[in-house]
C-alpha cells in the first residue's frame, strides 16, 4: 500500500500539535519545574540549588513591597507601571485625548499602545536614557523605555493614519525604520540604545504578522482588534475573559513575528529553547517555553480590558517572568548558585543552556517564593495573585540587589538582540 504524500501531512499534523502544547504556561512551569527537581538533585551543569535561602529572598521581597506599597495595594506588574515614572499621571493625558472614543475604541488604543510599548521593552543596556521635556525628569532602563514609547505612540510614530493617531497599525509598522525610531528615542552614538535594529526588526514583523491576519485583526492590521475577538462580539461590560485565553491569542497570532528562528518544522516557537535533558512527548522533548515577553505583554493587556469593564479570571495561570531582576533576585540571594563562579564573568546568548536553565529555574522558583511572600504580607493568593507579587516585588528586589552589588548591571551578561531581555 503506497504511503507517498501521507507522511509530510503527518509531519505538519505532528508540528502543529507540538507547537501547540509549548504554548501553553502548562508547558513552561513543568519544564521549568523538571529542571528545578533535576538541579536539586544535584545533576545540574551549572547551578545548585539553595532552598534555606528562599527565606533570605522572600525578606528582600517583603521589605521592597513594603516599602513600595505600605497599603499593599498593589497593582498588577505591568507596562502600566513604567507608564507612571516620575510620579507623572500620564495616562490621565491620554485619557483626555480619548475621551471622545466609546469604551471599546478607548480599549483598542491602549491596547495598541500596550502591544508596541512592551514589544520595545527589552533591556536597554546600561548607557542609554530618555529625557522628557513636559516633566524635566531623566528615565533609563525599562522606565526610560515605557516612557519613550509613550510619547512615541502619542506622536503618532505607530500610526499611517494623520487624522487617527492615537492608534498602532500595519502600515506604519511595516514602513518603520531605525533613524525614526532612534529619533523618538533619542537614541545614537552618544546615547547608545542596545538592539535597536532588533527592536525596529520585531515591530515590523509584528506589522507584517497583523496584515497577514484581517481575520484577528482587521482590515488595518490593528493590535487592539483583540479586543474584538476576545470582547467585543460577546458585549462589552459582561463579559469575563480568561487571562491565558489573552497569551493564547497573542502566541497563536504573534508567535511569527519572534527573528529567534526557534522552529519545529514550519512551527515558529518563539521564546523557546533547547535543554538536552528536557523530556517531553514527540517532538516537544528537549524544548524549553518561556514566553517572556507575550507574558509581559498578556499582564499588561489585564487593565485595558478591566478598564473596559471586562472581567479577567484566572491570573495565575500565568507564570513569573524569566528574565534577569527576578532571575538575578535569586542568584543574589544565593538561592542559586553557580558551579564555577567565573562563568558570571562570561557573555552568554538566549539560547546558551546556562540561560536556558537559569530562566527555567526562575519560574519554577518564583511559585514557590509568592507563598512565602504573602504568609509574610498576611494575604492569600486571590488578594496578591502572582501578577501582584511580582510588582510588589519581586521585580524591585533584583533591581535593587543588583543595583547594591553591580551598579545595576545583570548578575549573568546575555547578548541582547532586543526581543528576549
Amino acid at each position: 500500500m503506497s504511503v507517498i504524500g501521507i507522511g509530510p501531512h503527518l509531519d505538519t499534523r505532528r508540528a502543529e500539535d507540538a507547537a501547540a502544547v509549548l504554548r501553553t504556561t502548562s508547558a513552561v512551569r513543568e519544564r521549568a519545574q523538571l529542571l528545578l527537581s533535576r538541579a536539586r538533585e544535584g545533576d545540574s551543569h551549572w547551578f545548585s540549588v539553595h532552598d534555606d535561602a528562599l527565606q533570605t529572598a522572600a525578606t528582600e521581597v517583603v521589605d521592597v513591597t513594603r516599602a513600595r506599597y505600605p497599603d499593599l495595594a498593589i497593582p498588577y506588574h505591568s507596562r502600566w507601571r513604567h507608564f507612571e515614572a516620575g510620579g507623572v499621571n500620564r495616562k490621565a493625558e491620554l485619557d483626555a485625548r480619548l475621551s471622545g472614543l466609546d469604551t471599546q475604541d478607548r480599549a483598542r488604543a491602549m491596547i495598541d499602545l500596550a502591544v508596541v510599548s512592551v514589544l520595545l521593552d527589552a533591556g536597554a543596556g546600561p548607557d542609554w536614557h530618555y529625557d522628557e521635556a513636559a516633566s524635566g525628569q531623566r528615565f533609563a532602563r525599562s522606565e526610560g523605555l515605557g516612557v519613550a514609547s509613550w510619547h512615541a505612540f502619542l506622536g503618532g510614530l505607530f500610526s499611517s493614519d494623520a487624522e487617527h493617531s492615537l492608534q498602532v497599525d500595519a502600515a506604519a509598522l511595516r514602513g518603520l525604520v531605525t533613524d525614526r525610531l532612534a529619533e523618538f528615542f533619542q537614541a545614537g552614538s552618544s546615547n547608545p540604545l542596545v538592539g535597536l535594529e532588533g527592536r525596529v526588526l520585531l515591530l515590523r514583523r509584528l506589522g507584517e504578522a497583523l496584515s497577514a491576519q484581517p481575520e484577528v485583526f482587521g482590515p488595518r492590521g490593528r493590535p487592539g482588534s483583540l479586543f474584538d475577538v476576545l470582547v467585543a462580539q460577546r458585549g462589552a461590560g459582561t463579559a469575563t475573559v480568561a487571562a491565558h485565553d489573552i497569551l493564547s491569542h497573542v502566541l497563536v497570532s504573534l508567535s511569527g513575528i519572534w527573528p529567534a528562528g526557534n522552529t519545529i518544522g514550519t512551527q515558529p516557537l518563539g521564546d523557546c529553547w533547547r535543554h538536552e535533558a528536557v523530556v517531553g512527548p514527540g517532538l516537544t522533548r528537549g524544548w524549553v517555553p518561556f514566553h517572556k515577553l507575550s507574558q509581559w505583554l498578556t499582564y499588561s493587556l489585564l487593565e485595558p480590558f478591566e478598564w473596559a469593564g471586562v472581567r479577567v479570571v484566572g491570573l495565575d495561570a500565568l507564570t513569573g517572568l524569566p528574565e534577569y531582576r527576578n532571575g538575578g533576585l535569586l542568584l543574589d540571594t544565593g538561592v542559586l548558585r553557580l558551579h564555577d563562579p567565573a562563568w558570571a564573568a562570561r557573555r552568554w546568548t538566549a539560547g546558551d543552556e546556562v540561560v536556558v536553565e537559569w530562566r527555567a529555574l526562575t519560574v519554577a522558583l518564583l511559585d514557590e517564593l509568592a507563598p512565602l511572600v504573602r504568609e509574610r504580607l498576611g494575604a492569600n493568593a486571590e488578594q496578591m495573585p502572582l501578577a501582584c507579587v511580582l510588582e510588589g516585588g519581586t521585580w524591585a528586589a533584583g533591581r535593587s540587589l543588583s543595583q547594591r552589588t553591580r551598579g545595576g548591571l545583570p548578575p549573568l551578561s546575555i547578548v541582547s538582540d532586543g526581543t528576549v531581555f
